[in-house]
């Protein structure tokens, strides 16, 4: 009795892949860890409160929170002007831009003088004929027509301008990363959202569920999944003129540890994936070696840690039948660790196995002897 027990007690020496369900739920209880997590179990009381917290709609993500008030309208150094000059009756401009006996001919007739695009410099000042030079950064297209009339008045009879602006590099957006085409966008009075300028430029290279969209906006940034974006939502920015949007392609996965026919991070492949999707992905228990009643899935919540509560670990019971309903209603996350614990048997089978290999070449010379003799 006390050689069995001696060679019992090795059995907890022998090579494993991970802890057996009752030793997670000893660590769970353990006053002394140094970190502390709390086991939950995926039953039906769980699974009736899986299905009243079930979310009619998308929350509102981390992007509302740079929503800001602007305009797109504004003028500003680097915008490209196109002017256009109205008058009747004695002109100051003739068909060549200046002063000249055609533009004195008909008096009674109007003529128009289109000049050549503008720059506003980098002081945000432009320089027009007969007007000279203008403070326009900040201003509106209107606000240059009234500014151009005034410096005419008195050398033009009833001037009339019009302002157009060709270009606005100070009234657009950049976007860069995973994106079909890359480069500025210009925003218009319409005002553009954020998954107008993404579709604007063909859309992510990857999908959406599997794309980060980060904007940054005032030294300010943040970000989340393009799939969660819902359009016209809060999440949906209003652009504004600066903004800088990147796309970033980060695949969605979890991995399968323990009791598995083999350990492996699996992407998610498809906008939503739950518990027994992930399961079958990764082959089940291994009937061999698994636990069925201890199937384990850990969470780490960043945002719930950092609110002071522990991390989480779900334990699932295939022996149940409804365990095979919950599975299909819970959702996986990104980075969520699947852990299939070993069955308490499995320290003896393999000490056995090894008992095995070493006797059977023994008692197989002792029969091959015997039969000799």
């Amino acid at each position: 009795m006390a050689t069995l027990a001696i060679l019992l007690s090795g059995c907890a020496s022998l090579p494993s892949s991970g802890p057996t369900g009752r030793q997670v739920m000893r660590g769970a209880k353990d006053p002394d860890a140094a970190l502390r997590f709390q086991v939950v179990d995926l039953d039906g009381a769980a699974f009736q409160k899986l299905v009243q917290v079930q979310p009619t709609g998308r929350a509102v993500g981390r992007l509302a929170a740079l929503a800001r008030d602007g305009r797109v309208d504004r003028i500003g150094p680097g915008d490209v002007l196109q002017v256009s000059i109205y008058e009747v009756g004695m002109t100051l401009f003739g068909s060549s831009g200046g002063i000249g006996p055609g533009a004195m001919s008909e008096p009674d007739s109007a003529r128009t003088q289109a000049m050549n695009a503008v720059t506003v410099a980098s002081d945000g000042t432009i320089r027009l004929p007969y007007v000279g030079r203008l403070m326009v950064a900040g201003s509106t297209a209107y606000d240059v027509q009234r500014m151009i009339e005034q410096a005419l008045h008195g050398k033009s009879q009833s001037p009339q301008a019009m302002v157009t602006v060709v270009n606005s590099p100070g009234n657009s957006v950049y976007l860069l990363g995973d994106v079909m085409r890359t480069g500025r966008i210009a925003l218009t009075p319409a005002r553009e959202r954020l998954l107008d300028a993404v579709a604007t430029a063909g859309g992510s290279k990857v999908s959406s569920a599997d794309t980060m969209i980060r904007i940054t906006r005032g030294g300010e940034s943040a970000e989340m999944r393009l799939g969660d974006v819902r359009p016209g939502s809060s999440d949906d920015l209003t652009l504004l003129p600066g903004d800088r949007i990147e796309l970033v392609g980060e695949p969605r996965s979890f991995s399968a540890f323990g009791a598995t026919p083999r350990v492996s991070q699996v992407p998610f492949g498809e906008p939503n994936l739950s518990l027994a999707e992930a399961l079958a992905r990764v082959g089940g228990p291994n009937d061999a070696q698994a636990d069925p009643k201890a199937v384990f899935l850990f969470r780490y919540d960043a945002a719930a840690i950092a609110a002071g509560e522990p991390p989480v670990i779900y334990r699932l019971n295939l022996m149940k039948p409804e365990s095979y309903i919950i599975a299909q209603n819970f959702p996986m996350r990104d980075k969520d660790l699947i852990y299939i614990a070993n069955s308490a048997a499995n320290p003896v089978s393999k000490f056995v196995a090894i008992l095995n290999q070493l006797f059977a070449p023994l008692l197989t010379a002792r029969v091959l002897t015997d039969s000799n003799n």
